[in-house]
């Protein structure tokens, strides 16, 4: 279960860098950059989080797995390979991160339709993956939020146990 809430934690901590970070008109280039960054380090932690999962799949892709393990398997692949093009493209068209490491780069066009293509897929395939992973979110959801007090059960419950008292 704690590795669960975990996995959930960073989940959602990566959801929102991505959210933010795939609109620079609002923060900013610096934070853009930097953000995603410290995105592809995290997508590396919830990949090696769900290391036994990538493991296992491969190993029985071609075997007994179920069609939704195969299409979720492919979806990660697919996500993985738009995350990796969206870095490096962000990498050469870069205005903080490579200067700051004293890197000088030749920012084409072409890199940057290239980021804008893949960031648009990317996009598309996170809510697949999200779309996917539904059930799993809200079950988690459901175990880590207390439940209300005041639902009617509860209510009549402990309304119950109060006349008996009395």
């Amino acid at each position: 279960m704690k590795q669960n809430i975990t996995k959930l934690l960073i989940d959602l901590g990566a959801f929102v860098a991505l959210l933010v970070a795939s609109a620079p008109h609002f923060t900013g280039v610096a934070i853009h950059e930097w953000l995603s960054l410290a995105l592809g380090g995290t997508i590396v932690v919830h990949l090696l989080l769900n290391w036994n999962w990538i493991v296992g799949i491969t190993s029985r892709l071609f075997s007994k797995v179920a069609k939704g393990q195969r299409f979720n398997y492919s979806l990660n692949w697919a996500l993985f390979a738009s995350g990796i093009m969206i870095m490096l493209s962000g990498l050469m068209i870069s205005k903080t991160i490579m200067p700051f490491l004293g890197i000088t780069l030749a920012s084409g066009g072409a890199w940057r339709e290239l980021h804008s293509l893949f960031t648009n897929i990317t996009m598309v395939l996170m809510g697949l993956h999200v779309a996917v992973h539904w059930s799993w979110i809200t079950s988690m959801f459901r175990r880590l939020l207390p439940r209300r007090a005041s639902s009617p059960q509860v209510v009549i419950h402990a309304m119950s146990m109060h006349r008996k008292d009395a």
